[in-house]
């Protein structure tokens, strides 16, 4: 990826408090950073970046839309993204290495003056799309999904009956019957 100051947060510069930015984010910038398998990618993210003596605290805003196909009907969809991430970046020494368990920390040394965002804002855009994406219902109620694709799958779904039914078992609990009459036989 080429290198983008527009994503930098020169910190040495500010004063302590709260200070934001805006971001917009479209597929041109998931592209750059990585694999990204949608499209039309309409990100804003708002990081709040509150700078203390000798931590910083960032609370990223996610919202916008991208394309998604439905899971269910396979029609393409605009879903709507939504979400915030706390991140807590805390300045260390030199030659201190630390390491943490805790994804939601972030250790840099202090002679670092400038934080690259970029890869959080591109990992937080992917973790704000869904693991299930559906069509979102329409204002009457009724699913946004495609009815002709809804009607199919109605049609190919397995009833409890239908597995009730199934002979593939018989065989095997005729031995067991027969295995239980033996036992008590013997």
């Amino acid at each position: 990826m080429k290198h983008n100051r527009e994503y930098e947060i020169a910190w040495l510069g500010l004063k302590p408090g709260i200070h934001t930015f805006q971001y917009e984010l479209d597929d041109r910038f998931m592209n750059d950073l990585g694999q990204w398998p949608f499209d039309g990618l309409n990100a804003q993210v708002t990081v709040t970046f509150d700078k203390q003596p000798s931590f910083f605290m960032l609370k990223f805003d996610v919202g916008g839309t991208v394309n998604m196909p439905c899971d269910r009907c396979g029609d393409e969809f605009k879903l709507r993204l939504w979400d915030e991430f706390n991140l807590l970046i805390k300045l260390t020494g030199e030659d201190t290495d630390h390491k943490d368990d805790d994804a939601d920390v972030v250790f840099i040394p202090r002679s670092e003056t400038v934080i690259d965002i970029s890869n959080w804002l591109y990992e937080f855009i992917h973790l704000s799309i869904p693991l299930q994406r559906v069509h979102p219902d329409n204002a009457d109620g009724v699913s946004g999904c495609n009815p002709k694709a809804l009607e199919l799958l109605n049609k190919l779904e397995v009833h409890e009956d239908d597995h009730k039914t199934n002979d593939i078992w018989k065989g095997l609990e005729a031995l067991k019957e027969k295995e239980k009459s033996n036992r008590k036989s013997k």
